[in-house]
């Protein structure tokens, strides 16, 4: 039995401490909302997931410190924009003594780190840092239906003890080495998955889907060698696999963000009704800082951007992109 810390109580976060508990583990949910930790105590589940009680031993807190301090496992459920202000915080309760697990998908703005870059630059140890990542919605996770993701650090020990802590029956998890690829799937796919609710939003079919998808696809792959990725690892389940989920689910908020946009809707009015965090909306901005680094051409990346920060009409976005000169297919 491990004592585990878990930071954030979003859907995710809530799924994932209540399996971690169910498997014996001692497990303390941090929550920065007072209000919020009470309603847990109280009900014992999350307003989003109302029919599914949380496990008896599940703890709550809105006190950092007492998930984080003996902990022998810290994991994270935070949102990518949230991520260095609550490890900051980690921080300053002192050095990090245990391993890491992100859960969160996406790039920091302006520094363009990935997920696991940012805890080592804040924590200086990349040995203690591992990730959780794939096709997975805490919707059907919590109901124990059959899903399959994917473990991966910086150290293959750490690999390994993720596989071990997290799998299930019911949650199949496969070891990936490449932790820079399985990352950069992760948190780009909720890019395109906005592009896929945007046509949708404008009445297109699957035709125009499965074209955004397979060259979102494209993209992806290109752009995840400015991180030392191997394109391959985009092939897999963080790439491929949690493309399909995110462009194809009713339970994705990005791809039903895009589908508001489609629809008429402005970015803020979208988020409002959406009601929780867009990833691809904020990781957007960072894929874009990238690619200009890199001088490499993301034109769904730059229409969706487009759309969200200068204002442009979502049709027109589509009409510019549909206008782009032909080049030969190379996959």
């Amino acid at each position: 039995m491990k004592s585990i810390g878990y930071l954030g109580a979003g859907t995710w976060g809530f799924c994932l401490a209540s399996l971690l508990a169910t498997k014996g583990h001692k497990v303390t949910l941090w929550t920065r909302d007072p209000d919020m930790a009470r309603h847990f105590q109280k009900t014992r589940s999350h307003p989003k997931l109302a029919h599914f009680k949380a496990h008896p031993e599940l703890q709550f807190t809105s006190d950092i410190s007492e998930a984080v301090l003996g902990a022998e496992i810290l994991v994270e459920s935070v949102t990518s924009m949230g991520l260095r202000p609550v490890l900051k915080q980690v921080a300053d309760i002192g050095p990090l003594a245990c391993p890491l697990i992100i859960t969160s998908k996406g790039i920091e703005q302006d520094t363009c780190l990935l997920l696991p870059e940012v805890v080592v630059d804040i924590f200086g140890d990349s040995s203690l840092v591992g990730c959780l990542t794939g096709p997975s919605h805490a919707e059907e996770v919590i109901q124990k239906l059959p899903t399959s993701i994917v473990s991966t650090a910086y150290h293959a020990p750490l690999m390994h003890e993720i596989h071990d802590l997290f799998s299930t029956p019911y949650l199949r998890i496969y070891p990936n080495s490449d932790i820079h690829g399985v990352c950069f799937g992760g948190a780009m796919k909720n890019i395109i998955a906005i592009a896929c609710g945007i046509s949708d939003g404008l009445g297109f079919g699957d035709n125009t889907k499965a074209a955004l998808m397979t060259r979102g696809l494209h993209e992806i792959r290109k752009l995840s060698v400015t991180k030392g990725a191997k394109p391959e690892t985009l092939n897999g389940l963080s790439g491929m696999g949690d493309l399909c989920v995110t462009c194809l689910s009713r339970h994705s908020r990005n791809s039903a963000f895009g589908r508001l946009l489609g629809q008429g809707l402005s970015a803020t009015e979208a988020k409002e009704k959406i009601g929780m965090v867009i990833e691809g909306a904020f990781t957007c901005v960072s894929a874009r800082q990238l690619a200009h680094k890199a001088h490499i051409d993301v034109p769904i990346t730059e229409a969706v951007y487009s759309i969200l920060y200068e204002g442009m009409n979502p049709r027109d976005a589509v009409k510019a992109l549909l206008q782009r000169a032909i080049k030969e297919e190379h996959l």
